[in-house]
Parts: C-alpha cells; sequence; structure tokens
C-alpha cells in the first residue's frame, strides 16, 4: 500500500503543533550553504537516541554517520563494561550512563525523554545512515503528518533489505508467508524494525513510550501496533537508506545468548497474554529442553544454552516472575495492567 494517503490520525487527541515543515533551502547548486542550512535545520528537528550496551566495536561509525548528517546524538549506555562511554563521548554525544542494564525499550525511553527536539531518532549502535537519509526522512515526516512510525530502508550486511512480513500482534491476513515483496517507494507496513524509526517526541511520550515492563524482545512491535490502534501509520521511505549489521551492537558471549533467549521466550508470553492471544503449547518447553541435553551431549555450549535459556524464560513467566526482576531492576513501578501481565 503506497503512502499517499496514510492512515488518518483523526481518533487520537494529540496537538499537531510539533509538524515539521521544510523551509525553502538555497539554490542546490550552493553546496556549501546547502549543507549548512541543512545541518542546521536536522539540528533544530531531530536528536538522536542510540541505546549500547559493550558496544564499543560499532558505535563510533554510527556516531560519525549521524554527526555527517547533522543529527545530535544522546548514547544512554546500560552498564557497559567495555569503552563504549568513551567512545560516545570522544564523537560529540551526550551520554547517560545507566549503573545497571535497563534494556532496550526503558534506555530509549529515558533518551527520547531528554530530547528537547520535536523528533527522536531511535538508532541501533550498529546502524549505519546513509548520506541523505535524515532529510530524506524529515521531508517524508512533513509529507505525511499522520504518521505515528518513519523508517528508512534498512539494509543488511548480505545486501537484504529488510521488511518485516509478519509478526504476533499482526492480524492473520497480513502475516505473509516467505518474503515481504520490496516497496517501489514510500509504503505503509503494518510493522517497521526498531533498528531505525523516527517519531514526534510528544506523540512517543503520550502514548506511553515503549512498555517498560519488557526488558528485550517485542517492545517495538508492541509500540507500532499501539501506534497503528491509534489511528497512525507506519511508513516505509524508500527514499531513506541505513546500514545495519543485525546483531552486532554487542559481542555474542554463551552468556549473553542464555540471557537473550530467556528474554526472547519470557516477552513472547508477556505479549500473548497483554493482547489476549494463545500462549505457546507446553511441548514447545520440553521440545527446548531436549535440545539442550542434546547439545550439551556433543559439547555445542552455544546452542546449549540458547535453548536452555528458552526453557528458563519460559518457566520464569509459568511462575509469575517479572522480566525487571529477573535482571536486578525495580519493577513496582509497573501499572496495575503492566504487572498483571507480566505475572500472569
Amino acid at each position: 500500500m503506497r503512502a499517499s494517503a496514510p492512515t488518518s490520525g483523526a481518533n487520537w487527541a494529540i496537538s499537531q503543533g510539533a509538524e515539521f515543515r521544510l523551509p525553502v533551502l538555497p539554490d542546490p547548486g550552493d553546496k556549501a550553504a546547502m549543507s549548512e542550512d541543512l545541518h542546521a535545520l536536522v539540528a533544530d528537528s531531530v536528536t538522536a537516541v542510540v541505546v549500547s550496551h559493550d558496544s564499543a566495536g560499532v558505535l563510533a561509525e554510527c556516531l560519525i554517520a549521524l554527526r555527517t548528517e547533522g543529527v545530535p546524538a544522546i548514547v544512554v549506555d546500560n552498564a557497559s563494561a567495555d569503552d563504549t562511554c568513551a567512545i560516545a563521548a570522544a564523537h560529540g554525544a551526550r551520554v547517560v550512563v545507566n549503573p545497571r542494564n535497563e534494556g532496550y525499550g526503558r534506555a530509549n525511553n529515558a533518551g527520547i525523554a531528554a530530547c528537547g527536539t520535536p523528533y527522536a531518532l531511535i538508532v541501533n549502535p550498529d546502524l549505519v545512515l546513509q548520506p541523505g537519509a535524515m532529510a530524506a526522512l524529515l521531508a517524508a515526516a512533513s509529507r505525511y503528518p499522520d504518521a505515528g512510525l518513519l523508517a528508512p530502508r534498512i539494509v543488511e550486511p548480505s545486501g537484504r533489505v529488510f521488511l518485516q512480513p509478519r509478526s504476533l500482534l499482526s492480524p492473520p491476513h497480513l502475516n505473509l508467508k516467505g518474503a515481504m515483496p520490496l516497496p517501489d517507494g514510500d509504503a505503509c507496513l503494518p510493522f517497521l524494525s526498531g533498528a531505525c524509526l523516527l517519531v514526534r517526541r510528544d506523540l512517543f511520550l503520550a502514548l506511553g513510550g515503549f512498555d517498560p515492563a519488557i526488558f528485550l524482545f517485542y517492545e517495538d512491535d508492541d509500540l507500532c501496533r499501539r501506534m497503528r490502534d491509534a489511528g497512525h501509520a507506519l511508513v516505509h521511505v524508500n527514499g531513506a537508506e541505513a546500514a545495519h549489521g543485525r546483531g552486532r551492537s554487542s559481542e555474542p558471549t554463551s552468556a549473553r545468548r542464555f540471557t537473550a533467549r530467556w528474554h526472547l521466550a519470557w516477552s513472547r508470553r508477556y505479549i500473548a497474554a497483554k493482547y489476549g492471544l494463545p500462549q505457546p503449547r507446553l511441548g514447545t518447553i520440553v521440545k527446548d529442553a531436549v535440545k539442550t541435553i542434546g547439545y550439551g551431549l556433543i559439547l555445542n555450549r552455544d546452542r546449549m544454552m540458547a535453548h536452555a535459556g528458552s526453557v528458563a524464560g519460559a518457566l520464569a513467566w509459568r511462575r509469575g516472575e517479572t522480566a525487571l526482576a529477573r535482571q536486578g531492576l525495580d519493577d513496582s513501578r509497573l501499572t496495575d495492567a503492566g504487572r498483571a501481565s507480566a505475572s500472569r
């Protein structure tokens, strides 16, 4: 579906005063003036929020690309043990240091709350904006004022353009089998990748931001679903491009694989409870337990730990444990609804 007629936002009561309009720029032939004016415009309009955790290996390239596009950055660091914070400061980013790993969504919530611009650009540390991407995203935000989220064309290391063909939170008729056809222009999509999202700050905050009960996984699908339910389109901006390392934000270890799969299993069940969807069958826990034993017998530690994490996260959900408690975080501020789903 083309984005020339975005979904109406008439049923969402929020001021449109922050709507962005591109002013008349200098003659494109005057490249120096064009670049200076465009960078000033970008800096007044959008702030990038980059959530990091042991991201020293990729963060510099991400921040250099943002600076080249004229985008100021806030790096919210989730208790990195490497040089992430020093690298962020050296590249001119404002650094917010969390003493504990707060998770992806909660750290983004803090970063966006700290923004002083009408728009926030959520950026993974292993994502690199390509030249002209920021101007293209802001121009699209001006063309489609009812858009809730806008995302660039995200290109993976293999050259594949990432599009999400299905989601747990999507109606069955929108869950496509196989790859999603590539749009030949701007397009309204049912879901966008959380690797790079442009969002109006006031709208994000009015919706409550990312669900604070989720530590990791499904938080971007949940935000997309709430944006759509509030009457806002999700727009893929074909003229903006970003390169994504997919999974390179932190160095993989067996312990991180366990933690990631723990949260994937837990968040899958939390989201199902939140939206009244069927829970995964008990047999999935049994299958992961069998795979844990099997990979342990052949001394494949990485896969053993991954499946063990899936078992542990699913069992934790059944015991009524929260994802925040698992990470040693305070879950006392969760809403009654969020607490009920998170301990169901």
